[in-house]
């Protein structure tokens, strides 16, 4: 590898049917600035980078380091980056199946991915999710600015954390969703000022626990994700409480990239564990020059 030239896999993480996903960069952990990690997902055209670190020395099979980071900074985890990391671990690894312990924000935890076709399919645990009823000002202005009235706004509003907080909404129907056109200028800054990183918005799940989904987080710098898996993990702790323990969330159809994120919890006397699960695939290995770090 030449000085400044990375070699950057560019995986479709969390597709359906074979088709769409979102674009996620992923490589080799090397030494770099975090200013020279901000630049990887601009060049590669991605929402997300995703940094992997690779500890073969550890008994009972390898150990992985992720880290995560958009055009805006770290992110203390990344649910579609995790699962885009499991599939690009798989294909280095070639074989039917892989399994390993990784690690973020000093989390450890198990991800595994099991070959099918063309693509793999990726599961891991998601970290310790936190939900609380919101309080009168945290949702006036995020509403507003999403454009969700009192005539589409569902009860249940919650603020969940994986890592970090974002505001959890209903609406009543999947044209409400489909329908919204936030402001984003302002979401930002109610965000900002909240310590929101976005809003997940989702219309309401079929009893078989089928839902639909989108996510705003312009206080990372990503106006709208494609897939969101983390929030889809504090989706379905919520949901776990209403007796619906197995999920499928559909995002990015208005963004010509379909996706599906998949999440099963489970009660523990710590709380609930939320396993997360999507398909992905190493599209295409693009070569990105990066400015030199200081």
């Amino acid at each position: 590898m030449s000085r400044g030239t990375l070699p950057v896999a560019i995986v479709r993480a969390c597709m359906r049917g074979g088709q769409g996903g979102s674009p996620t960069a992923v490589l080799a952990e090397v030494p770099l600035t975090d200013d020279q990690r901000r630049r990887v997902p601009v060049l590669a055209g991605t929402s997300h980078a995703v940094f992997v670190a690779v500890d073969e020395s550890r008994l009972g099979g390898p150990a992985v380091s992720l880290r995560f980071f958009t055009a805006e900074g770290e992110l203390p985890a990344c649910g579609h980056g995790t699962v885009a990391a499991l599939a690009f671990l798989a294909e280095r690894a070639g074989g039917d199946q892989y399994r390993t312990t990784l690690r973020a924000s000093g989390r450890a935890f198990a991800g595994c991915s099991v070959r099918e076709a063309a693509q793999v399919r990726a599961r891991f645990e998601a970290g310790p999710v936190g939900l609380r009823e919101p309080e009168g000002a945290e949702t006036e202005a995020v509403l507003s600015a999403l454009g969700v009235t009192s005539a589409t706004l569902a009860p249940g509003v919650r603020v969940a954390s994986v890592g970090r907080a974002r505001l959890l909404v209903p609406v009543r129907s999947y044209s409400a969703l489909a329908g919204l056109d936030p402001d984003h200028e302002r979401l930002r800054a109610a965000c900002d000022r909240l310590g929101f990183l976005g809003c997940y918005v989702y219309s309401p799940p079929t009893p078989a626990g089928r839902a639909a989904a989108r996510m705003f987080a312009p206080s990372i710098g990503v106006t709208e994700d494609i897939a969101n898996a983390n929030s889809t993990a504090c989706l379905a702790a919520h949901l776990a409480g209403r007796g619906i323990h197995d999920i499928a969330v559909d995002m990015g159809d208005g963004l010509g990239s379909p996706s599906t994120i998949t999440a099963s919890t489970r009660h523990t006397p710590a709380g609930p564990l939320v396993h997360l699960g999507g398909t992905a695939k190493v599209s295409r290995v693009v070569r990105l020059s990066l400015p030199a770090g200081p």
